[in-house]
């Protein structure tokens, strides 16, 4: 393949993992806000998508570390949230456990930095909103609160600063 056609399809790739990760990220914040429900089989199609698209990428731009790296944060944060889960099942439900891991993926592709601030602003905007509802009186210690809506708000946050730091810098 030429330089040029190959760093194209890689590009192309990237685009259609973010993309596709937009829709499902929109689809399961609005799904869990309403029922406390991330349901297997879009987080599933999500983990189908970055694995095709960023398989693609990795290949098409002849460079495996941002591969490796995807795979695994997107690893290590599901294992950060099953141990929280096992420690605590009511804090972390098992679709954040899952969710953990496909957002791993997308923030591992851009580096650890854009993972430890997706994690960092998850649970900082969670815990926020948590205060503010205790605050406000609408809210105790026993209210659940959907998770995965700050999981995802955490990891577009990072996905935007990480675009916008290399765009400046």
């Amino acid at each position: 393949m030429e330089g040029d056609t190959a760093q194209t399809i890689a590009h192309v790739a990237i685009a259609a993992a973010y993309a596709s990760f937009g829709g499902v990220s929109v689809t399961l914040a609005i799904i869990d806000a309403r029922t406390h429900r991330l349901p297997n089989r879009i987080v599933g199609s999500g983990y189908g998508a970055a694995g095709v698209a960023l398989l693609v990428a990795g290949i098409a731009g002849g460079d495996s570390a941002p591969l490796l790296r995807a795979v695994g944060a997107g690893l290590v944060l599901f294992a950060a949230l099953l141990v929280v889960r096992v420690i605590s099942p009511h804090a972390i439900g098992g679709g954040d456990v899952k969710l953990a891991g496909l957002i791993g993926i997308h923030l591992g592709w851009l580096g650890w930095d854009a993972v430890l601030v997706g994690v960092v602003l998850a649970f900082a905007g969670a815990g926020l909103f948590a205060a503010l509802l205790v605050i406000v009186r609408r809210a105790g210690g026993k209210t659940r609160i959907a998770f995965g809506p700050w999981l995802l708000a955490g990891a577009w946050g990072a996905i935007l600063l990480t675009i916008t730091a290399a765009a400046i810098g």
